[in-house]
């Protein structure tokens, strides 16, 4: 059916290959996965490209049982490919889960819950919404290289428009940072990370910049003196007063109001605006897996990564959905 997956490790290194590490075409993806042996023949290349190892004892010696799973042989656990990863416990057939994750990345801009539930004739809205949510958590690496070179940094607002507010004044809408590199040399974007800050200080501010950017890097932002600590933590600070500068903000810092528009187009487009604040850093999750595989021509090579990651990610009941991280980025 398909050949082992190409690894990366190196510069140089093969990227994989459509039609050999991951299917290009909807029919061609039908006749790789056509029953769930398929699919968790391909899950276990991609979790153990190297061989079996147990999550438990880290052993690589063992064997498989009648019933498909891994036998350690030295702390006699039994392992299934799909537990501790986004599948853990599922009661749908892998080949739902593999052409859901089709349909969430064919689409250049995405997929609602409501429109999955549609195609895959989810008897429920929550199945299809829990499903993209799994799967968010997958879009991005906890072990992501950071941001580096010439960074700018800045916040926008999402959500409905408010009335009796003004600059970054909110009380409704949710305030998002967001980091974007700065290509200098071909005047074009590099990767970016975003966050929802249910608070605005010096803390969270710095917060994520020191959880996103590399030390030494350049980080480019407005004039607020809240940024103002940056200068002494290890980054080379390069605050534009915007108002004194005579230059919009848009053009002062013209990658982060890109990626901003783009943002807000994108919520507006595909999610009909219809995100809650406590999820919101999921949607952006998603958002920067797109962004950052923009330029991607083949689909599948978005699908071969989402399946890649999604073998790696820990399991999130619906349960704990629900619980925010209010203190994901702090200062010190």
């Amino acid at each position: 059916m398909v050949s082992g997956v190409t690894e990366r490790s190196a510069p140089g290194e093969l990227l994989p290959r459509a039609g050999v590490d991951y299917p290009s075409t909807l029919p061609e993806l039908q006749r790789w996965f056509p029953d769930d042996d398929a699919c968790t023949a391909y899950l276990t290349r991609l979790r153990w490209p190297d061989g079996f190892v147990c999550p438990a004892c880290g052993s690589r010696d063992s064997w498989r049982t009648g019933t498909g799973l891994w036998l350690c042989a030295s702390c006699r656990r039994k392992t299934s490919v799909t537990a501790g990863t986004v599948f853990h416990r599922s009661r749908l057939p892998l080949t739902s889960w593999f052409s859901a994750m089709w349909l969430v990345c064919a689409q250049k801009n995405g997929i609602s819950a409501l429109a999955l539930q549609r195609i895959m004739g989810f008897g429920s809205y929550q199945t299809a919404w829990t499903w993209l949510h799994k799967l968010r958590r997958a879009m991005v690496r906890p072990d992501r290289d950071r941001l580096d070179g010439l960074v700018e940094v800045d916040e926008t607002i999402v959500g409905a428009r408010e009335h009796g507010v003004s600059g970054r004044q909110t009380f409704a809408k949710a305030v998002v940072i967001i980091g974007v590199e700065l290509r200098e040399d071909t005047h074009k974007l590099g990767r970016c990370r975003l966050a929802w800050l249910p608070s605005v200080s010096k803390e969270t501010l710095c917060g994520f910049v020191a959880a996103n950017v590399t030390k030494g890097a350049t980080v480019r932002t407005d004039g607020w003196n809240l940024y103002k600590p940056l200068g002494k933590a290890g980054y080379t600070h390069e605050a534009i007063n915007v108002s004194a500068s005579g230059d919009p903000a848009h053009v002062a810092l013209p990658g982060v109001h890109r990626v901003a528009a783009l943002l807000k187009r994108w919520l507006a487009g595909t999610l009909h605006s219809g995100v809650s604040h406590s999820h919101l850093d999921y949607y952006l999750d998603e958002f920067t897996f797109r962004f950052t595989r923009r330029d991607a021509r083949a689909r599948g090579l978005l699908f071969y990564r989402l399946v890649q990651q999604a073998v790696h990610t820990d399991p999130c009941p619906y349960k704990d959905m629900t619980a925010a991280n209010l203190d994901r980025y702090i200062w010190g």
